[in-house]
């Protein structure tokens, strides 16, 4: 209950008690330990051994893949894959065509020599020039690694059909050839990956 005199008038009670020649009352505490009294504990660290504290709970943290991730890693894939494709078309092409040159006596005898010369054992348009330069290529679009061949194996295959549908036919020989010498470049890469993968044999000793 609220005390209305002191409220309006804080000094009243110190005017009765100077009448009265009474005192206030004064507080008393009991120090700890006697009975009524409190211990009043200090705010302390307290030191717990490693193996008696408190186990930590499992937060519930879950790991999941990245979608986004794996997507945009699939989308660069086709991207290499559909690259390497239009790059073998293209390449088997002009490499038909500079063939149909070398025989073609209807052109000037100077383009015809030039087209032999391109398709000949060390010519640039030439069967292991075109090879080098279709694996190479492959190799340059995922770094050189190994356990990679096979999809660019297979991108090549389908760029060799690409180029046999565009060509209207079959391409010419020379084509066909190509296509084996670069399909034993692609095992020989693979066979690279084999043998850096396989296991250091110790040698006896004496």
């Amino acid at each position: 209950m609220v005390d209305l005199i002191s409220v309006v008038n804080p000094n009243y009670q110190k005017a009765v008690d100077a009448v009265s020649g009474s005192k206030p009352a004064e507080k008393t505490e009991k120090p700890a330990g006697e009975a009524g009294g409190e211990a009043v504990k200090e705010n302390v660290d307290t030191y717990v051994p490693e193996d008696k504290a408190p186990v930590k709970e499992d937060t519930g943290v879950s790991y999941k893949p990245n979608a986004a991730l794996v997507e945009a890693m699939k989308k660069e894939q086709a991207a290499q894959e559909a690259r390497f494709i239009n790059m073998m078309k293209s390449m088997l092409t002009k490499q038909g065509k500079v063939f149909g040159q070398s025989t073609d006596y209807t052109v000037t005898p100077e383009v015809q020599a030039a087209a032999k010369e391109a398709i000949s054992e060390d010519g640039y348009w030439g069967v292991k020039q075109t090879s080098e330069r279709i694996v190479n290529f492959g190799k340059a679009l995922v770094g050189g690694d190994p356990a990679r061949v096979g999809e660019m194996r297979d991108a090549f295959i389908k760029g060799f059909e690409a180029a046999t549908k565009a060509w209207g036919g079959a391409l010419p020989g020379i084509a066909q050839e190509t296509y084996d010498a670069a399909m034993k470049l692609f095992d020989e890469w693979e066979k690279e990956g084999a043998v850096d993968k396989a296991p250091e044999t110790e040698t006896p000793a004496e």
